[in-house]
């Protein structure tokens, strides 16, 4: 076979949804080269930030706390473009994985070849080497014996749809029914884009950088409390414990405010631990510690960074705070603003009658009289998750919604 052919390069692409015509984009893509022969000779992934929200996550499983760390799509134009060049590309419904990067690449300013021409579809080839196979990829790999675990991750796919394609090449062995394509393929011109520093990032990524935000705080001298360095902090504290919950995006604004202030790692665990105490004043001022304010204050504690043993002791120590009263900054009342963003269990449609129910009003838009943002995922980068963050929006969860909300359900 000539020496001069590249070969294959399998792709598969993990996306926000459907269709580039809706505005949908790639989040993650996965490529796996093969030679002429069908040995596979490297393989590439990574996630990508579409910055936008991720549509259904429930179904490809990626977080925007791990594609926030991701590169943009034009970030890596260039190394997909060196991958691809000279190859034949392969996919299982190649005209979707296609359709998504030729999108990609226009938003990128780049006009890649014309690959539908020469691109083999492992699916539509089904017919020919796997008659009596279902055409989904994991329908094929069952009748070809290929393993299959995982399905919706790029580069478990890709890997797959590898090894479909090498079990193609063996059934028409010794001949090849690609031999013209990978010629043609060797001849098409594709265009120089310039490389940029972006390393590939991989599912989980967040949380093996995920250290509690406290240890990326400055270990350095703590110093004297004043009210102008405590209350701002109280008060973003407030507003990231709504939900339950600190995701990526509230830690690093937490970090972010705390360098504002000068506060070092010290001194956030003391105002912590006094944000607790005020807290535990709170739960015993009628004298009685119920056991949804006990499971509040450890869950709290925990998320603040500090020990159970610190429980115990702001309980029996509970003093009134003496500059912030926690939680008491936030209340949704009737006529409120809240907006919806992301593909939400029931549908969002669902979430904004449940608002509506409650005396709150469904708006479309985020702007500066929205009171509150509900996010199918707290970390989405979605236009309006942005434009939140940028006006101090709180941004919380359904659950969180559904608690903030359900004493004014009828």
């Amino acid at each position: 076979m000539n020496s001069k052919l590249r070969g294959y390069a399998v792709i598969d692409v993990e996306t926000t949804g459907l269709r580039p015509s809706w505005h949908d984009r790639v989040i993650e893509v996965a490529i796996i080269l093969l030679d002429p022969l069908g040995q596979v000779t490297d393989e590439w992934s990574t996630l990508v930030n579409p910055e936008r929200d991720l549509g259904p996550q429930r179904i490809h499983g990626i977080t925007a706390a791990d594609v926030r760390h991701a590169p943009a799509f034009k970030n890596i134009a260039a190394t997909i473009t060196d991958l691809l060049r000279g190859r034949v590309p392969v996919a299982h419904n190649l005209h979707f994985d296609l359709g998504f990067l030729e999108y990609e690449f226009a938003r990128a300013d780049a006009s890649i070849p014309n690959l539908d021409a020469i691109g083999i579809c492992t699916m539509t080839e089904a017919v020919r080497f796997l008659p009596d196979a279902p055409r989904t990829l994991a329908g094929c790999c069952a009748v070809a014996d290929i393993p299959l675990d995982g399905q919706h991750d790029a580069l478990i796919d890709a890997r797959a749809t590898a090894e479909l394609l090498r079990h193609y090449l063996m059934l028409a062995h010794p001949g090849s029914p690609w031999a013209d394509v990978l010629q043609t393929a060797a001849g098409l011109t594709w265009p120089v884009i310039r490389h940029m520093d972006s390393a590939p990032v991989r599912r989980g990524v967040s949380a093996e950088r995920g250290a509690h935000f406290l240890a990326r705080l400055l270990d350095r001298l703590p110093r004297a409390f004043d009210t102008v360095r405590a209350d701002p902090y109280f008060a973003l504290l407030d507003q990231v414990l709504l939900d339950h919950h600190i995701s990526a995006s509230e830690a690093d604004a937490l970090i972010a405010l705390a360098a504002r202030l000068d506060l070092s790692r010290d001194d956030a665990v003391r105002l912590h631990h006094e944000y607790l105490h005020a807290l535990a004043h709170a739960a015993k001022a009628d004298g009685n510690v119920t056991p949804a304010e006990r499971h509040e204050l450890d869950l709290v504690a925990t998320l603040l960074g500090l020990s159970p043993a610190a429980v115990e002791d702001a309980l029996a120590t509970a003093t009134p705070p003496q500059r912030h009263a926690p939680g008491g900054g936030f209340r949704l009342r009737p006529g409120d603003l809240v907006v919806f963003t992301g593909e939400m269990e029931d549908g969002r449609e669902n979430w904004e009658e449940r608002a509506r129910r409650a005396g709150y009003v469904a708006h479309a838009n985020v702007t500066k009289r929205v009171r509150l943002l509900v996010a199918a995922d707290p970390d989405t980068m979605s236009g309006k998750a942005r434009k939140a963050r940028a006006y101090g929006i709180p941004i919380v969860t359904p659950d969180a919604f559904a608690r903030l909300s359900a004493s004014r359900l009828p």
